[in-house]
């Protein structure tokens, strides 16, 4: 803690030591709503090809100082409005008043992501389909972590696997969540151990926003990219701001959860440097939804805080660290004030996790060219207890470590064979140290991965077509061969407003411990381990996905519409099977690999805005996802052989509607359907092994907010709503000492209330 306080305090020191020769040349202005006429706050400034780079104050003014003589593309940008740039001459001793009028983009078309093709690239201009988690989306849904984002995005599907512990993963187009990569700042250290618990740790308030892919994305991301790509982008400092907020929940009307958020930027007023700081606190009470006195919500104690900060070296090279911290317990079970092994079930973790980043840029004044050079590094230290019937020898330790560097290199070229061109090439080397120690269960799993990859792309584009190929090559150390990921990526624009594109991709997963294997359920008073079989083999995907989105103003109505038809063929897929059990009578689950298995299924997705004080955005997800083969799911004789992926439901939707009625009260609607689907019960609480058909389940969430504005700096958001208004929530969990944790599924909190206040100083 006191190295992080010291870390803050040179860089806040370091803003004023940023030095130049001085040119006497200022560029000042003002951006302005082409609409409504009025002045825009904090929209994004910025001089192409290089570093200078500002935003609009509070009164939606801006101002550069002592930029160097020459020619430059100037441009104004920000959330919710279109881009806009100008052609300026900057000369010494000579100040120059450059204006925008903006055009709302309340369908939000013009946003830059990177996940696409690893570059920033225009949203509407992207290869792929690349969906937007934004911090208005998150508000508007409440959502304290990450995990509570991911239901209102389509082909994702966030569910609960273990009422003791809550542990978490996200479906992408029905695949569970080892199928998928999780990145953050777009390197993947989010390893093995993180993505136990990892997506409810994170929390919102360090994210600016969250880039999804889906479809396989190994060409670009390595292994584990085969259902979609999940890019966390931290926050970055933009102006100078600070907001406190608390939001208090009560889950089912009787548990408490309460987060606290802090956040907060500095930039020095040359825009040379600056740091952005985050920290939050979130206590949560076990949540008991029948009378058996055992968890179905753990108790959580989670402090996190971290800092990103950026310092321009020279006119075009950039300089940007990252850190984070997060420390947090959870228990569920029983008897929570005994000690774990005194209760008859406790599953108990305490995470230590420090993660950060390191990159630099340099590029040409013409953005021709860039490099990028990094690394990034993650440490895990996990004490656990997972234990059953008072065993005092279900203590654990995992110890983790995950390291990602590389160098990319872009060059664009104005013609290459038929059209222009950007080509990408780069290099990436992860290494990973994993040490996981049950000492009571004879378990000792040690697994070290290198990974060394090279990566290359070229994308021809224009503002109607483009055509991306792709492919890399990946050794890894768990793996004899080379691992070949090649891509194809086409898109097209049809009058404008129509935009189709076809991609095909391929993916694979290692041989080597996932999160699952880590989590360790309690079962009919006994526990479940999972091993890897020996001669388990890589498991590789191919998918090919179609899509047409549809952009159209009728009437002054914006309309968005996307329909999305996805297919992934799996070889050699990976499934649990029970093989016995060993000499303390716990159950043994054991990957193996299966013949195969396809997903596929259409994505819907409608967005409409009359205009920009309403705003709705649903979508629907139809899929089948089936083994080749049909399997014995369980060792009971009696249970039966299955051909569909268990715990995957044929249909799930979202639904979002914001309104704001008056100049400072808004109103959020938003809801969640899933199917039905096939889950597995284990025996224990029941006779036998067998598979369960659940019910279909909508939440609908309500949320009111009120902007007390107390003068121009300092304003009050007060906010309060109702979760799952109409408590559809699970009926039938197990109860006792022998129930399956792992039997369940549907909404993730009954019926519950929340209410909390956001302070922001401008």
């Amino acid at each position: 803690m006191k190295t992080i306080f010291i870390i803050i305090i040179n860089i806040i020191i370091s803003l004023n030591l940023y030095s130049q020769s001085r040119s006497d040349a200022n560029i000042f202005g003002h951006t302005l709503n082409s609409k409504s006429n009025l002045h825009i706050p904090y929209i994004s400034i910025s001089l192409k090809g290089t570093t200078y780079e500002t935003a609009t104050d509070k009164s939606g003014h801006y101002f550069f100082s002592n930029i160097p003589e020459g020619n430059y593309t100037i441009r104004a940008y920000g959330l919710g409005y279109k881009s806009s740039e100008k052609q300026i001459k900057v000369t010494k001793n000579k100040s120059i008043e450059v204006n925008f009028e903006l055009d709302e983009d309340v369908l939000m078309t013009e946003e830059i992501v990177i996940t696409s093709n690893r570059n920033e690239t225009n949203r509407k201009e992207t290869p792929v389909i690349i969906s937007l988690i934004t911090p208005e989306l998150i508000e508007k849904t409440n959502a304290v972590c990450l995990a509570q984002t991911f239901n209102f995005q389509p082909g994702l599907r966030i569910e609960n696997n273990c009422q003791n512990c809550g542990f978490q993963q996200v479906r992408i187009n029905g695949l569970e969540g080892p199928y998928s990569q999780i990145l953050i700042d777009s390197r993947s250290v989010f390893s093995t151990l993180a993505g136990v618990y990892g997506i409810e740790q994170i929390p919102v308030n360090m994210i600016d926003r969250v880039e999804i892919m889906r479809g396989g994305g190994s060409a670009l991301f390595g292994s584990n990219a085969i259902a979609g790509t999940i890019n966390i982008i931290t926050k970055e400092p933009l102006y100078n701001t600070f907001t406190i907020s608390n939001n208090y929940s009560s889950i089912g009307g009787k548990t408490p959860d309460n987060t606290f958020n802090l956040n907060g930027a500095l930039v020095t007023e040359d825009r040379r440097a600056g740091v952005s700081f985050f920290g939050m606190l979130r206590n949560r009470k076990p949540y008991f939804a029948n009378d058996d006195d055992f968890s179905e919500l753990g108790k959580i104690n989670q402090t996190t805080f971290g800092l990103r900060t950026f310092y321009n070296t020279s006119e075009t090279s950039k300089l940007e660290l990252e850190y984070h911290h997060i420390n947090e317990f959870r228990r569920g079970g029983n008897l929570f004030d005994k000690q774990p092994h005194e209760s008859d079930i406790t599953e108990q973790t305490e995470h230590r996790i420090n993660g950060g980043s390191l990159e630099f840029k340099i590029f040409s004044r013409d953005l021709s060219r860039k490099l990028n050079l990094y690394s990034s590094l993650q440490t895990i230290i996990r004490n656990s207890y997972y234990g059953a019937g008072r065993d005092p020898n279900a203590y654990g330790k995992t110890d983790d470590i995950t390291s990602v560097s590389g160098a990319q290199y872009v060059n664009y070229f104005e013609k290459f064979l038929l059209y222009p061109s950007e080509f990408t090439v780069g290099t990436e080397y992860t290494y990973g140290d994993l040490e996981d120690v049950m000492t009571g269960y004879n378990r000792l799993l040690k697994q070290k991965v290198n990974i060394g990859g090279i990566f290359l792309q070229n994308e021809w584009k224009t503002d109607k077509i483009s055509f991306l190929l792709g492919l890399r090559a990946d050794k890894h150390n768990l793996i004899n061969d080379f691992i070949l990921s090649p891509r194809a990526n086409f898109r097209y624009t049809l009058m404008k407003d129509y935009i189709i594109r076809l991609s095909y991709s391929t993916g694979y997963r290692a041989p080597q411990t996932f999160d699952e294997d880590l989590h360790i359920t309690a079962v009919g008073g006994n526990v479940i381990l999972m091993g890897l079989a020996d001669n388990l083999k890589p498991e590789y995907s191919k998918g090919i996905s179609g899509s047409l989105d549809i952009f159209k103003t009728i009437n002054g109505i914006n309309l968005n519409f996307l329909i999305e038809g996805f297919y992934t063929s799996l070889d050699g897929v990976f499934i649990l099977k029970e093989v016995g059990r060993d000499t303390g009578g716990n159950i043994i689950l054991e990957r193996q690999n299966g013949d195969g298995a396809n997903v596929k299924g259409v994505n819907l997705e409608l967005r409409i805005v009359p205009f920009s004080r309403l705003n709705f955005q649903a979508g629907f997800t139809i899929q089948k996802s089936k083994y080749t083969i049909p399997y014995q799911w369980s060792k009971d004789t009696t249970s039966l052989f299955v051909d569909r992926l268990l715990r995957s439901p044929d249909k799930y939707g979202y639904l979002n509607l914001s309104v704001i009625p008056l100049k400072y009260f808004s109103i959020a609607i938003s809801g969640i359907y899933t199917g039905t689907m096939i889950v597995p019960h284990f025996a224990g609480y029941t006779d036998s092994d067998r598979l369960e058909n659940t019910d279909n389940f909508f939440t609908l969430n309500l949320k009111f907010t009120y902007k007390l504005k107390i003068s121009n700096n300092y304003s009050i958001h007060i906010f309060s709503g109702m979760e799952n208004l109409f408590n559809n929530y699970q009926k039938d969990f197990d109860k006792g000492e022998f129930r399956d944790a792992g039997y369940i599924y549907g909404p993730a909190l009954p019926r519950s209330i929340f209410a909390g206040l956001k302070i922001e100083v401008l």
